[in-house]
């Protein structure tokens, strides 16, 4: 994996890097109920800050587009984040109707399980706020778990993933 991911597929879903086409679509997904979450995102986003953010795209964060296999629309988004030391850190914000249908797990897994094979023994990490319970579900699903530890972000909590998600069990 270079700075992109490149024609990344799923089973329900197209992951790329998001282009500047992308600008109007990102600025109509991202409503007050992501910028809330998300600190660096400007209230209200516009397409001025979608270009903005596309345009940065590649300088040690890379946000990629997620859309529905045979779609078009903008589903979601997902950023990677290069830390220093050679980590990474994760994050992502999906449309309004996108949400709770599994689309997410999906994409994030994808993109984490692709980041950690092009990168062997990389630390990933992600930051969460204490109280979106669906977005912590969402990180436990795809196998993160607590540091105990505040993130560099206010208010949040930081996570790091393990090979294996918390619900499967190995047996030798």
């Amino acid at each position: 994996m270079t700075d992109t991911l490149l024609a990344l597929s799923t089973e329900r879903c197209r992951i790329a890097p998001l282009t500047a086409d992308d600008a109007r679509a990102l600025a109509a997904i991202t409503d007050e109920t992501v910028t809330s979450q998300i600190d660096f995102l400007h209230e209200p986003f516009t397409e001025s800050d979608a270009r903005a953010l596309i345009a940065g795209s590649g300088r040690g964060d890379v946000f990629h587009a997620v859309r529905s296999v045979g779609g078009t629309a903008l589903d979601g988004v997902i950023g990677v984040h290069r830390r220093t030391g050679g980590h990474f850190e994760i994050g992502y914000w999906f449309a309004a109707r996108s949400r709770g249908h599994g689309l997410a797990t999906e994409a994030v897994r994808a993109v984490i399980d692709a980041l950690a094979a092009s990168r062997p023994g990389c630390s990933i990490v992600a930051e969460c706020h204490p109280d979106n319970a669906r977005s912590r579900a969402l990180l436990r699903r795809v196998g993160f778990v607590s540091t105990g530890l505040a993130g560099r972000r206010p208010g949040r909590m930081l996570l790091a993933w393990r090979a294996a998600p918390l619900d499967r069990i190995d047996v030798c």
